[in-house]
């Protein structure tokens, strides 16, 4: 079977339509609708209705597609294979992860990557939205969170333990909360949307509902918010561990709940080969998260 007809089978249902499946292959949309058409009467069968704006998938189509992915995957893993024997960690490698974890985690390990692989490049996307790494052709995307069922493949890092937390200034003026219930009465930092934090309670998940003055998109808003003594803030130890060390913040430790933990997941397309651009950048990461941890 023509593997070029079926990367462009793959690379049209991905993209919605011929012409920019083409774009993206660096060929012709007359080569493009070619080699489909030329895939469709090896297998007897159609494939995909066109229009001239749009594919969409017949009921063939999707079955076919798992298989087609698979074969793509296939020839890239090889192709990578035997290029990275002979060449090794080089290339370029495109990340997504979240803003502040970027900056404070990832940016710092960047300069020794580089250092130690001459051939490797990195683009990183500092972007708190949940990316689509298939669609925006990432090799990895960083998740700090309780994935949810995906086709795609999810290594776990770490875990991302969560701390409540404020200024000692803050405390000093309000009292500290021992109980969840006390949260009721104070200044909470959320995420913007935010009305309930979630807990664990004897193996039960409990939501507490939270009230504040101040609230942002982005952690780091909210991190400078607690620093500053604007209220209590529910953090990733990872985002404030050297706060609290330093004594900028103070660790707040419920009696009767503890904040409910996260994960940190590094994201990639397939397992069928990971490219060893891709293993040393989750060797490094692993490794700056491991005293945390």
């Amino acid at each position: 079977m023509d593997t070029e007809a079926v990367t462009v089978f793959v690379t049209a249902a991905a993209a919605g339509s011929l012409s920019a499946a083409a774009r993206r292959l660096a060929i012709t949309p007359m080569t493009a609708t070619r080699r489909l058409a030329g895939l469709e009467r090896v297998l007897g069968l159609r494939l995909m209705q066109r229009t001239t704006r749009a594919v969409s998938l017949t009921p063939e189509g999707e079955a076919f597609l798992p298989y087609a992915q698979a074969m793509v995957e296939s020839e890239a893993a090889g192709r990578a294979m035997l290029r990275s024997a002979a060449i090794g960690v080089s290339g370029l490698l495109r990340v997504t992860t979240p803003a502040a974890f970027g900056r404070k985690i990832i940016a710092p390990l960047i300069p020794g990557l580089l250092r130690a692989h001459p051939e490797l490049r990195i683009d990183l996307d500092l972007n708190d939205a949940v990316v689509d790494i298939v669609a925006t052709g990432a090799d990895l995307a960083i998740r700090i969170a309780v994935l949810r069922d995906s086709a795609l493949i999810a290594h776990k890092v770490a875990a991302s333990p969560r701390v409540l937390c404020a200024a000692p200034a803050y405390l000093a003026e309000r009292g500290t909360p021992r109980l969840l219930a006390d949260l009721a009465g104070h200044d909470c930092l959320t995420q913007t949307g935010t009305t309930h934090w979630p807990f664990q309670a004897d193996r039960r998940d409990l939501k507490a509902r939270v009230n504040g003055r101040f609230s942002a998109n982005g952690i780091e808003a909210l991190h400078g918010a607690c620093l500053g003594g604007a209220g209590i803030a529910l953090l990733a130890l990872w985002n404030v561990g050297d706060d609290l060390a330093a004594g900028r913040l103070v660790r707040i430790t419920l009696e009767d709940a503890a904040a409910l933990d996260l994960s940190i997941w590094a994201v990639y397309p397939s397992a069928r080969f990971v490219l060893p651009k891709l293993r040393v950048f989750i060797q490094a990461l692993e490794g700056a998260l491991r005293p945390a941890a």
